[in-house]
């Protein structure tokens, strides 16, 4: 899988047009797939999923009304990597999802940063709604 690139040009705050859609529906497909594949017949189940964009929101929405903490946010973004390893070690998430996390949480340094993979994740959710598992 090819890491999520969050910004077509991140100095010009230019994001590519085609993320939330054509690349939000091929992680989507890629996940639901993995899904079928995976090690644990619980991997990637979309209860589990939403658990994670939750986290991402609830963050997201934090540093949007509170710009000004942004540095105390940061690090609890960061820290849903090991949140997603902890799940990828329990068997709820795969290989595939921790690496779209992991690859994307390291591209965010700034408050826009994350508001972008917050509308991709939302894209993703959608997607994966149609193409992952029903439960």
């Amino acid at each position: 899988m090819n890491a999520i690139k969050l910004w077509k040009d991140k100095e010009k705050k230019l994001v590519d047009p085609k993320l939330f859609s054509t690349e939000a529906e091929d992680l989507a497909k890629l996940l639901a797939a993995d899904n079928a594949n995976s090690r644990g017949k619980k991997a990637n189940k979309r209860t589990q999923i939403r658990k994670f964009y939750d986290e991402i929101l609830r963050l997201d929405s934090m540093a949007q009304a509170h710009a000004e903490e942004w540095g105390n946010i940061l690090p609890y973004v960061h820290m849903m990597v090991a949140k997603t390893s902890y799940a990828f070690g329990r068997e709820l998430v795969s290989n595939q999802f921790l690496n779209f996390m992991r690859a994307s949480i390291l591209q965010i340094e700034e408050k826009e940063d994350l508001s972008v993979f917050a509308n991709f994740f939302e894209a993703f959710m959608g997607f994966y709604r149609q193409h992952g598992p029903s439960n």
